[in-house]
């Protein structure tokens, strides 16, 4: 077996290692020796890109964020199921993992972050999030550090809170959808976004495309016109 190769490493403002590594042919990034992502084992952010993707409306102008750029296989899948028409602004905490993307993972999926369609933006999501008008967005994708359990950056928990919910689903245009990656079934999250007045389909996702049960859950949080949280108010 070849060598574990580190091929450069940052150290963001919250603390801890960022480090990207190659072995025969396949990518990792891992944080502080634990890895959050491998090119061996990303059907759930392909998935991702995919939903999302499919979810714009087509053949008018369109707006999805993206919340982390990784490896890149949710952007390349979403710009792969997407319209011409639709602008893909992608939310990367690290710089150096955009640079990585360029210099690093061209042949991966590094072409992607020069595509036409995408806007990059070295920037925190909850911030943007938090600051975007309302009804900004038609589809809005969250795969930011370890999904609704935060690990690299304890704020990025917010987005999945009950008031980051609430505001995810004020940036969205009416019939968008939030997707969400988590690491596992999280039924109280389901619940929180329920609650929030989304319609929410659990949607299983595995690990790598030949695995034969799936690991992972995307959360489709869909904005519908009668709030859920309405009808189960105690008065």
């Amino acid at each position: 077996m070849k060598p574990r190769i580190k091929l450069a490493e940052t150290q963001p403002a919250s603390g801890g290692i960022l480090a990207l590594y190659e072995q025969d042919g396949a990518y990792s990034i891992n944080f502080s020796g634990q890895e959050l992502m491998h090119s061996k084992a990303a059907a759930s952010e392909k998935l991702l890109g995919r939903i999302g993707g499919e979810s714009l409306p087509k053949g008018q102008p369109s707006r999805m964020l993206i919340g982390g750029l990784g490896l890149g296989f949710t952007l390349a899948n979403a710009l792969e199921t997407c319209g011409p028409d639709a602008t893909l602004e992608v939310l990367e905490l690290a710089a150096e993992v955009i640079d990585w993307n360029r210099e690093h993972l061209q042949e991966l999926n590094g072409k992607c972050v020069d595509d036409p369609r995408v806007e990059l933006q070295v920037a925190d999501a909850t911030a943007v999030i938090r600051k975007a008008a309302p009804e900004t967005y038609d589809c809005i994708l969250l795969d930011i550090d370890n999904g609704p359990v935060a690990m690299v950056q304890k704020s990025n928990a917010t987005l999945y809170s009950k008031s980051g919910v609430r505001t995810i689903k004020s940036v969205l245009k009416p019939g968008g959808s939030a997707i969400f990656w988590s690491a596992g079934p999280d039924e109280k999250f389901a619940d929180r976004i329920k609650r929030a007045g989304f319609q929410v389909k659990a949607i299983p996702a595995k690990v790598h495309e030949g695995a034969k049960r799936s690991a992972y859950v995307l959360y489709q949080a869909t904005k519908v016109d009668s709030p859920w949280e309405d009808t189960t108010k105690k008065t």
